[in-house]
């Protein structure tokens, strides 16, 4: 269907276009209806679709073998998002968290669904969308001799996680925390994608993968009896980050997306999707618009 129809049936009837794939991601159908298509910027009116930009990071963006294929929370969470603004949603898998920054700022893609901080820096150029908190874990094997039982037995160990992320952030919280109880520093690893941090643990060329504590548990299912895991305290740096969905300031979309996280809190599709992927420790009780800067 030509992309000029695809817009006119969305305005016209609000009714879903099937799912179908391409493009180098994944694409969903958004049935129903809502206002809030309206108000969406005319270049995604025009388009039909919101391109996602995503690395791989189980559980948030599970990347099947052929590279294109999305499962997760993400996806979920985009198909609910998709059905009220009533458009498709796609995801195209990137390489890390730099390369979906700078693909948004160039235009070919219109948001970033993270998890990642949202950070006073960051709301310079992107709106960002709160709709979860996080805590850093760090992702144990239980077959390595690190014999890590806690955060703080980290101190002068190997510990890898995706560059540019959360975890490098407070990684760097817990070396310093280190520091002062007169441990070594920490050594940090920084790889493009969660999958990769988790295969330098197993390899042994890390002690210890960081990631959310969602990720940790996750791929302790994936793997029984493979790892344990460890979270970072409040007394070693960690506190509690607001991760969100950043969206370019340029596009117009972020006001719009706040509406339509509004939109799927009301209608338990958030609570359904927290529920499903056990995110209740991390769930938020409303999406809040660029916190980070008022903080």
């Amino acid at each position: 269907m030509p992309m000029t129809t695809l817009a006119a049936v969305a305005a016209l009837t609000l009714a879903g276009a099937s799912a179908c794939g391409g493009g180098g991601g994944e694409t969903t159908g958004a049935t129903g209806g809502t206002a809030l298509y309206d108000r969406l910027p005319d270049a995604i009116k025009e388009a039909g679709v919101i391109r996602f930009a995503g690395d791989s990071h189980p559980p948030y963006r599970i990347v099947a073998n052929d590279g294109k294929t999305v499962t997760g929370i993400d996806k979920e969470m985009q198909d609910a998002l998709g059905k009220v603004l009533g458009v498709r949603t796609e995801i195209s898998i990137v390489n890390g968290l730099p390369a979906a920054l700078s693909g948004m700022l160039a235009s070919r893609y219109d948001a970033f669904n993270g998890p990642v901080k949202d950070t006073a820096e960051r709301e310079k150029q992107f709106d960002a969308i709160v709709w979860m908190v996080s805590r850093t874990s760090y992702l144990i094997p239980k077959s390595g001799s690190a014999a890590v039982k806690s955060a703080g037995d980290l101190c002068g160990k190997r510990v890898a996680g995706t560059a540019g992320s959360i975890v490098e952030d407070q990684t760097k919280r817990l070396s310093d925390w280190c520091a002062k109880q007169g441990k070594p520093a920490i050594v940090f690893i920084g790889l493009a994608d969660t999958n990769g941090t988790i295969l330098a643990a197993k390899s042994g060329r890390a002690d210890a993968a960081g990631m959310t504590e969602s990720g940790a548990i996750d791929a302790m299912n994936k793997e029984k009896d493979a790892f344990t895991y460890v979270t970072q305290s409040d007394e070693q740096g960690a506190g509690i980050d607001q991760l969100a969905m950043l969206v370019p300031k340029a596009g117009g979309l972020g006001p719009v997306m706040l509406e339509a996280f509004k939109e799927i809190f009301k209608n338990g599709e958030y609570q359904r999707i927290v529920d499903k992927y056990g995110l209740k420790n991390v769930a938020v009780d409303e999406p809040k618009l660029n916190t980070a800067a008022v903080r």
